[in-house]
């Protein structure tokens, strides 16, 4: 099963990334997704289910460790491939 992620972490700052918003970023990044685009308002990730899954349990959990005091996410089944 294809999986696509999209989140946003808060609170704002419109000045410069807060740091719950840097770590998201770094472990979207770093995790072996298929495609990956991050903005200052919502963030997109694609990938096989585990590897979404467990993109999204690291970022969770950093994120909130980083001062994010909401996650907002949303997850879709985009088709069927690698388990």
């Amino acid at each position: 099963m294809r999986l696509r992620v999209e989140f946003t972490t808060e609170p704002f700052d419109l000045d410069e990334p807060p740091a719950h918003a840097l770590v998201a970023r770094e472990v979207i990044e770093a995790a072996e997704l298929d495609a990956v685009d991050v903005g200052p308002f919502g963030n997109t990730a694609e990938g096989s289910a585990d590897v979404v899954l467990t993109a999204v349990d690291t970022l969770m959990r950093r994120a909130l460790e980083a001062g994010a005091t909401r996650i907002s996410l949303q997850v879709n089944v985009t088709g069927e491939g690698e388990k």
